[in-house]
């Protein structure tokens, strides 16, 4: 991207690939192609970023300028002015985030900032998608640290994400609960996630399913159930296309509860629901390179 006020090029060269399918579109995808690296979505392309050690994101340097001066140049908000999201499935998808703000007058200007969360892990909701798979949720585990993506959203980006996710609360994360560390080593002491409505999915000996890819995932849901496999046929695609069925997705949620597949999130669900919270006020990051006592 050429600034027209110097020619000189202020992203570098966006990351190829990235684009070629959503989950929307195309189910068995799910969750979408994830970068590699911490970046900025600007419209239709992908920036990667290098992390700054001891620094906040602001300071991070896509391979010509820092992520402030990208943020200046295309209209963006800055990091101070918005609001870090936790990303544990499809959000993390520049295909699946650009899908979302499609239909919407709200540019898409993130940046995603890859982050280790403790004590949490990407497992499988209790419920199927619209669009026909099984999305993720966050699960608490304790001891467990995940390598997730931390999107940084203005008001207007954050009020359409909280609306493509009705399935979900948006939940303040407690930091001495939930540590968040960007990758540069910097402990954020404000974070959201948004929180499963209907439990996570179980194996056979009680422990949370973590994340998988999706023909995996419902090709063993199904071998798993004879019920399952008479309502939604033998394969992932079979699955895909009878779901698209309203009454057929509630039928599954019933199977799955049913067949003591699903445990409550009780230590999630009952976060701080602050669901009023924006990226306007005097509640912005105050970056620390320890971890906060508190939220």
């Amino acid at each position: 991207m050429l600034s027209v006020r110097t020619g000189r090029n202020v992203t570098g060269d966006p990351e190829a690939g990235l684009f070629k399918d959503d989950p929307i579109t195309e189910p068995l995808t799910y969750p979408g192609r994830i970068p590699d690296t911490s970046g900025v979505l600007i419209d239709t392309s992908f920036y990667p970023l290098w992390a700054v050690t001891g620094t906040g994101p602001e300071r991070w340097q896509t391979s010509t300028s820092l992520l402030s001066g990208v943020m200046e140049h295309v209209g963006g908000s800055p990091l101070s002015a918005r609001v870090p999201v936790v990303a544990v499935g499809s959000n993390a998808s520049p295909s699946q985030l650009l899908r979302k703000f499609a239909a919407r007058l709200v540019r898409p200007v993130i940046p995603l900032t890859l982050a280790d969360v403790s004590n949490l892990i990407p497992g499988v909701s209790a419920h199927v998608s619209k669009p026909g798979y099984i999305p993720a949720v966050p699960v608490r585990i304790p001891g467990s640290v995940s390598r997730l993506f931390v999107l940084w959203l203005d008001n207007a980006q954050l009020h359409i994400l909280d609306e493509s996710e009705p399935n979900y609360w948006r939940r303040r994360l407690p930091a001495e609960s939930f540590p968040v560390r960007l990758e540069s080593g910097v402990a954020l002491p404000k974070c959201f996630l948004y929180v499963g409505k209907h439990g996570c999915l179980i194996d056979t000996e009680g422990r949370p399913r973590r994340l998988t890819g999706q023909r995996s995932l419902i090709q063993e849901l199904l071998d798993e159930s004879r019920l399952l496999r008479k309502q939604c046929g033998e394969t992932p695609e079979e699955f895909v296309t009878r779901v698209q069925d309203s009454a057929t997705r509630e039928a599954v949620r019933r199977i799955l509860v049913m067949e003591s597949r699903v445990s409550a999130q009780p230590d999630l669900s009952q976060l701080p629901e602050l669901l009023s919270a924006t990226a306007a006020g005097n509640d912005t990051p105050q970056y620390s390179d320890r971890m906060p006592g508190a939220c």
